[in-house]
């Protein structure tokens, strides 16, 4: 698939996704954890805080490369992955807390991402440009707050319509999702065996596990919350990170460490997925 073709189906696939989230759950759901202080404080402390905290320990631990080094910077700074919903479902994770945990991170940040790349440039020699809260506001705006916009919209003044189109419409999502994983395996393979050697990999790794034990761990009691922000906070925003990393010239040396931990802790999450999946099927049964 050529370069503009492929970028088009990722963004029909993010908004398929984002508008299939709104027409599957309600404003009172996509809102709900607003209305839960506890659970958003440890939610956002593990996706914005912690997750960062531990990159900044990576990064002064291990001497890699300064594309490397960006690339996990630019990770920590892009929580809220348009995808999460969909991950999180291996995992049996609550569908309600997971939408308004990426409603919620989607929406901070506007602020959140330029405020930690601001720490990170103050810390670390980054081979990247600075990313203003107008620039990430327009990329979020375009392929996340707007199709659940919409689909609450049509929700609201179309609901016969949404009641007969909602269960193709996901299944189409689900289609578009898997393609993409199978379309972007190969050449996502290749970028992974580009940074074999000098630490990179293992860096990837250790991050994976340790943002999948920050959101196990402050996820609170509820089996499917904790799940769910395991993944949060594993899956980062590569579609904000490729963007943010475009700023600059090096962006070609970038993408490699952002693909590496796309594939890294995904591969992660899949154990910790299936082994809370039968947590919850023998909970359940």
């Amino acid at each position: 698939m050529e370069r503009p073709l492929l970028l088009l189906f990722v963004q029909a696939t993010i908004f398929l996704n984002m508008f299939a989230i709104g027409l599957n759950q309600s404003w009172d759901d996509l809102t709900s954890l607003w209305r839960d202080p506890g659970q958003l404080i440890r939610s956002l402390l593990a996706a914005i805080v912690l997750v960062p905290a531990v990159v900044i320990v990576i990064l002064w631990a291990f001497d890699l490369a300064v594309p490397v080094a960006t690339g996990l910077a630019i990770l920590a700074a892009a929580a809220g992955a348009p995808m999460t919903y969909k991950r999180s479902q291996m995992a049996a994770a609550s569908t309600r807390y997971v939408a308004s945990l990426q409603l919620s991170l989607a929406v901070l940040a506007v602020i959140v991402t330029p405020l930690t790349l601001a720490v990170f440039y103050s810390l670390f020699e980054l081979a990247t440009e600075g990313v203003s809260a107008v620039e990430v506001a327009g990329q979020i705006a375009k392929v996340q707050l707007l199709p659940v916009v919409l689909a609450l919209l049509a929700g609201r003044f179309l609901p016969q319509a949404v009641s007969v189109a909602t269960k193709p419409l996901t299944k189409l999502a689900d289609v578009m999702f898997l393609l993409l994983v199978l379309i972007a395996l190969v050449p996502g393979i290749r970028m992974v065996l580009s940074l074999v050697g000098g630490g990179g990999i293992a860096a990837c790794l250790i991050l994976a596990i340790m943002a999948i034990l920050i959101g196990h761990l402050l996820g609170g009691p509820s089996p499917g919350e904790r799940s769910g922000l395991a993944v949060a906070s594993v899956a980062r925003n590569i579609g904000l990170a490729l963007f943010i990393a475009a700023l600059g010239d090096a962006h070609q040396q970038i993408v490699p460490a952002l693909v590496t931990f796309m594939f890294v802790g995904a591969i992660v999450a899949i154990p910790y997925s299936l082994r809370m999946r039968k947590l919850a099927a023998v909970g359940g049964s």
